[in-house]
C-alpha cells in the first residue's frame, strides 16, 4: 500500500455526455488540463463525478459501515479478507491501521478532486447553464464533506485542484470551517439548480435535493430554526408512496425520491451489489453466494410494532437451504432482485440506492420543530397509531424518542442509524443498551485518521484523541 496523504491525482474515467449516463462507456486517459474547454466538456466530466457515488455509497462504503454497521441495527458475518477490519466497525474496536478506513479516506478525496476540477474549470468558461452545472458539482462536494466531517471531525478542506506538493502540506481544517463550506456549497446549489421536474437527467442533483441535504446539515450543526426554514422549502413538493413501492424495481425514481443513485441490472451495465452483499454469507440459495454484510440484529427486528408492514418488506427472517435445513439469520431484502443475472458469484442487480427521500424531510421537520404532524404523516402511510393517540407505543413518550424509533424502522439498513444517533446525542446510550452491549466514549464516535495519512506528514496531520 502506498504511503500517501491524499490521492488528489487519480486515473479519471470521464463518461461521455448523454441523456442517461448509465448508457455510456468510459473515455480514459483524457488530459484534464486541456480537456475542460466547453459546456460539453463540463457536462461530460459531470458523469465522472456522479460515477463516484457507486463507490462512495456502495455496500462496502463509509456510509454503509459507519452509518449502519456501527449501530445497533446490524452486524457483519463476512469472513473474507481482513476480518478484523469489518469487526472494528461492528464491535467498535477501531485501530489506526484499519485498511477500510484508509480506503474510504482516499475514495472521498479522489471524488473531491474530480468535482474541484470541474468547478475550477467551469468558472473560467461562459455559457448559459454554467452555474447550474457548478451547482451539481457543489452539491456532490457538500455531500462528500458532510459524510467526512461526521465520520472524522476535522478534515483537510480542499476546494481547488491542488498539486501533490501542496496537498502534502494541507493540514486538518476545524470542522466548523468545513461545515461553513458545506453550507455555502448547498446555498449555491439550491439557488442555481433546477427543480426536480426540470433536472438535467434522471438522477441529477436538484434544488430540492440541495435544500433537503442542507436541512440535515443544519440539524447536525444544532441550528433547528434554519433546518425548519430550509426543509419547509421542500415540504409538499413530494408525496409518500406505499412503502413497498420504494423498493419496486419497476417504480424507481418515484414521487418520494429526492436524490437517488442510478443503476441498471446486467453484467454489461453499471449494476448494484446491495442484494448480493447484504444477503447471508455463502448461502448459495438466496443468492449465488452472499456477502453477509449488514445482517439484521434482534434489536432492529424487535423495534417494529405489531402490524408494521415495513418489517417484512425490509427484512427476511431466515431461509431454507438446498437440503431443507432452516438457517435462522435475518437479512435486508429492500434491494432484492430475484431476476438479476450473476456476474461471478454476485448478482448484477437493478436496484437504485436512495440517498434522500421525502419521509426523511418529514421526520427532520418534526425534529426541527417538535411538531408531530410531520411524523404522523409517515405513520399514517403505514396505518399505525399516530403519536399522541390511543394505541401509540407508551415507551416512546417524548418527541425525541418517537423520532428515534420512527427513523430506525423507516430507514432500516439505509445508512442512517449511526449518523442519526450521533446527531441526537444518543449513540453512546443506545449502543450500550443494545444486544451489542458496547461501552464507548465521546471521542470514539469519530474514526481514526489513517496511520498512513499521518505518516506521510506527521508534523501537519494530527490524530483524533481516542487513537493517540
Amino acid at each position: 500500500m502506498k504511503k500517501i496523504y491524499i490521492i488528489l491525482f487519480c486515473n479519471l474515467f470521464l463518461l461521455g455526455c448523454s441523456s442517461d449516463f448509465l448508457d455510456k462507456a468510459p473515455i480514459s486517459n483524457a488530459n484534464e488540463a486541456e480537456f475542460y474547454k466547453s459546456q460539453k466538456d463540463i457536462e461530460t466530466a459531470m458523469w465522472s463525478a456522479y460515477n463516484s457515488l457507486y463507490t462512495l455509497y456502495g455496500p462496502e462504503s463509509l456510509p454503509s459501515f459507519y452509518g449502519e454497521l456501527m449501530s445497533d441495527n446490524a452486524y457483519s458475518d463476512n469472513a473474507a479478507g481482513r476480518i478484523q477490519d469489518y469487526e472494528s466497525f461492528e464491535l467498535h474496536t477501531m485501530t489506526i491501521d484499519n485498511e477500510l478506513v484508509f480506503n474510504f479516506w482516499n475514495n472521498y478525496y479522489k471524488a473531491i478532486y474530480v468535482v474541484n476540477n470541474i468547478i475550477a474549470s467551469a468558472e473560467k468558461l461562459d455559457f448559459a447553464s454554467r452555474d447550474a452545472l457548478i451547482g451539481e458539482a457543489k452539491f456532490l462536494r457538500a455531500l462528500y464533506y458532510f459524510d467526512m466531517v461526521r465520520a472524522w471531525g476535522d478534515v483537510p478542506l480542499v476546494t481547488t485542484p491542488l498539486s501533490i506538493a501542496n496537498a502534502y502540506a494541507q493540514g486538518r481544517t476545524p470542522k466548523e470551517q468545513v461545515y461553513a463550506q458545506i453550507v455555502a456549497d448547498l446555498d449555491f446549489a439550491a439557488a442555481k439548480l433546477p427543480v426536480k421536474t426540470s433536472q438535467r437527467f434522471v438522477g441529477a442533483a436538484s434544488q430540492e435535493a440541495a435544500n433537503t441535504l442542507l436541512g440535515k446539515v443544519y440539524l447536525t450543526m444544532g441550528n433547528k430554526p434554519k433546518a425548519a426554514e430550509t426543509l419547509l422549502k421542500v415540504y409538499g413538493k413530494f408525496t409518500l408512496v406505499p412503502y413497498a413501492d420504494l423498493w419496486n424495481l419497476t417504480k424507481k425514481n418515484g414521487a418520494s425520491s429526492i436524490f437517488e443513485i442510478q443503476y441498471k441490472g446486467g453484467v454489461s451495465s453499471p449494476y448494484s451489489l446491495y442484494w448480493a452483499m447484504f444477503s447471508p454469507v455463502d448461502n448459495r440459495v438466496v443468492t449465488a453466494w452472499g456477502g453477509g454484510f449488514n445482517q439484521i440484529t434482534d434489536d432492529l427486528w424487535n423495534a417494529y410494532e405489531t402490524g408494521d408492514p415495513r418489517r417484512d418488506i425490509s427484512i427476511q427472517n431466515g431461509y431454507t437451504t438446498a437440503n431443507n435445513s432452516f438457517v435462522d439469520v435475518k437479512f435486508p431484502i429492500k434491494w432484492k432482485d430475484a431476476a438479476a443475472p450473476v456476474a461471478g458469484l454476485r448478482e448484477a442487480s437493478n436496484n437504485n440506492f436512495i440517498v434522500l427521500r421525502y419521509a426523511d424531510v418529514l421526520l427532520m421537520l418534526t425534529e426541527a420543530t417538535s411538531d408531530p404532524k410531520y411524523l404522523n404523516e409517515v405513520r399514517a402511510r403505514v396505518n399505525l397509531p399516530l403519536y399522541g393517540s390511543v394505541g401509540y407505543p407508551a415507551q416512546y413518550n417524548t418527541i425525541e424518542l418517537a423520532l428515534e424509533h420512527e427513523r430506525q424502522v423507516e430507514f432500516a439498513c439505509e445508512f442512517h442509524r449511526w449518523f442519526d444517533l450521533i446527531r441526537t446525542g444518543r449513540a453512546i446510550t443506545v449502543i450500550k443498551n443494545s444486544d451489542k452491549n458496547i461501552t464507548i466514549t465521546e471521542e470514539e464516535l469519530l474514526l481514526p485518521i489513517p496511520f498512513l495519512v499521518i505518516n506521510q506528514n506527521p508534523d501537519v496531520i494530527t490524530q483524533n484523541e481516542a487513537y493517540k
